[in-house]
C-alpha cells in the first residue's frame, strides 16, 4: 500500500491508469457488463462499486480538457423503464474533482459496447446498479 492513495485501487490498477496516455479511454464497468470479452486490458475489481471506485480514482486521474465531454453514460434502451440515480452520484464525484460544466455525455448502448472494445482497458466491477457503465477520457497532467 501506499499513502494518499486508495486501498481500493489495486497494484493492477495503478500501473494501468499510470500507463494511459492522453485522451486514453478507461471503462468502469458495473457487474452486468460483458468487460471479460471487450476488454484489451481487465482489471477485476469485484466486489466494489463504481461510485466508490470513481472517488477513489479521480484523485489520480486528468479528465481530458481538450473535449467538451470527457465522461460518457451508456444511454438507457428505449423502453427500458429503468432510473438512473446513480449517475447523479457520478455527477457528484466529478465535480468534486473537476468543477465546472456537466462533463457527462450519453451513447448509445451498442456505441458504448464499441467504444468499450477499443479502450485502453476495463475495470470490471461489482456494481449491481443498471446502466451504471462508465468511460472516462484521460487527460494532461500539469
Amino acid at each position: 500500500m501506499l499513502k494518499g492513495i486508495s486501498p481500493l485501487i489495486s497494484p493492477e490498477l495503478i500501473k494501468l491508469l499510470m500507463e494511459m496516455g492522453h485522451a486514453d479511454e478507461i471503462v468502469i464497468a458495473d457487474g452486468n457488463f460483458p468487460a471479460a470479452s471487450h476488454a484489451q486490458r481487465l482489471v477485476r475489481c469485484d466486489g466494489h462499486g463504481v461510485p466508490e471506485l470513481l472517488a477513489a480514482i479521480l484523485p489520480l486521474f486528468p479528465l481530458d480538457s481538450y473535449v467538451e465531454q470527457p465522461a460518457s453514460l451508456m444511454a438507457v434502451m428505449p423502453g427500458d423503464n429503468v432510473e438512473t440515480p446513480i449517475w447523479d452520484r457520478y455527477r457528484d464525484i466529478v465535480r468534486d474533482h473537476h468543477p465546472g460544466s456537466d462533463l457527462f455525455e450519453t451513447v448509445e448502448r451498442f456505441a458504448f459496447y464499441e467504444r468499450a472494445k477499443n479502450a485502453y482497458a476495463i475495470v470490471a466491477t461489482g456494481e449491481t446498479a443498471l446502466y451504471a457503465n462508465l468511460i472516462l477520457k484521460k487527460g494532461v497532467v500539469v
